[in-house]
């Protein structure tokens, strides 16, 4: 899990950062995104792809990164700039806020997937990297927590959407919900176009 990391040590790069997202497919809620810097041969114990750690594991996990990391930083994209932006070129500006949010300014970066996301500084991309750095692994558990926990204040403030149990993912239950109440602000109106058209028929 620190062979990216330790490749980019090699090259002469000191503070490498692990990047990752959570939550593009929702039809609710905002895009986050983290960015970790690991210390120079730290791989945390239990640090894994997010997806592959229950909630418990991951809310642990929360915790320890950001208390062990070198440096760490979450943000996020609103559905606001979702519509507006795209999914894609939301989740890249939220992945630059997460970058440019690090304490300990980042001089290289691996990112999860297979595109760049203009950062500013030398990236690698690296597909199914949540698994295969550590870096990204802590990165990835960072910005689901984040995103988790964010969507269950607003099962408080919209308790009729139920968010607590999909937390804005397109289930059935989620677009039952939908169809019975309409949409509220924090939807993503480019990806319910369709479904809008077909309500307010």
């Amino acid at each position: 899990m620190l062979a990216y990391e330790k490749e980019a040590a090699g090259e002469g790069f000191c503070a490498v950062c692990g990047v990752d997202e959570a939550g593009r497919g929702p039809l609710a809620g905002p895009v986050y995104a983290a960015a970790v810097i690991l210390r120079p041969g730290q791989q945390i114990e239990g640090v894994n792809d997010s997806k592959k750690l229950t909630e418990k594991k991951r809310e642990a996990l929360f915790e320890v990164i950001q208390r062990e990391a070198l440096s760490w930083s979450i943000a996020f994209a609103t559905p606001e700039e979702i519509d507006t932006y795209n999914i894609l070129g939301a989740t890249y500006l939220a992945m630059n806020r997460a970058v440019e949010g690090l304490s300990c300014p980042a001089d290289c970066a691996l990112v999860d997937g297979n595109r760049d996301p203009g950062l500013g500084i030398p990236t690698r991309t690296i597909v199914k990297g949540d698994g295969l750095s550590a870096s990204i692994a802590a990165a990835s558990i960072l910005a689901k927590v984040a995103r988790d926990r964010y969507m269950l204040e607003m099962d408080k403030q919209y308790p009729q959407y139920k968010f607590c149990r999909h937390k804005g993912y397109p289930t059935k239950l989620h677009y039952d919900m939908i169809a019975v109440h309409g949409v509220c602000p924090i939807h993503r109106r480019s990806f319910l176009k369709t479904l809008e058209k077909h309500l307010s028929k």
